[in-house]
């Protein structure tokens, strides 16, 4: 029993299920945000399509291939709107985290090789140099 309470209580568990919650409570935003302001804008250019109804028959048994096109088009519009709206900007602002926390050398006054920001000699050439103090 100890092992299994020790499982459940690991943090990858639980960082996973946070992220499940929130995924989920986020798709509820998506998805309101699609059917009270995307589906009304396509609205605009010629009436909001719904295929819920589309089926065809083979012996008697109906398939309902409406249902999955408005699923489809349901996910295709949300993952639009996730990509251009959460995942574009979110990897342009680790971009500009990413670039800030790269410049941690910079080339040797004299001979033009990377060295520290911090180091006081250039372990190429041994020149002194300066070091550089973080602003």
């Amino acid at each position: 029993m100890e092992g299994f309470k020790k499982f459940l209580l690991q943090g990858n568990l639980v960082q996973l299920a946070v992220a499940v919650v929130i995924g989920a409570a986020f798709a509820t935003l998506i998805s309101a945000f699609t059917e009270g302001f995307v589906t009304p804008l396509l609205g605009v250019f010629g009436g909001v399509p719904t295929f819920a109804n589309l089926y065809f028959e083979i012996n008697g048994s109906q398939f309902l291939y409406g249902a999955f096109v408005d699923a489809l088009i349901s996910f295709l519009i949300t993952a639009a709107i996730l990509y251009f709206f959460v995942v574009m900007p979110m990897g342009k602002l680790m971009l500009r985290f990413a670039k800030a926390e790269e410049a941690v050398t910079r080339p040797c006054p004299h001979c033009c090789t990377e060295i520290n920001r911090k180091a006081t000699r250039c372990a190429h050439c041994t020149s002194e140099v300066a070091p550089e103090v973080a602003v």
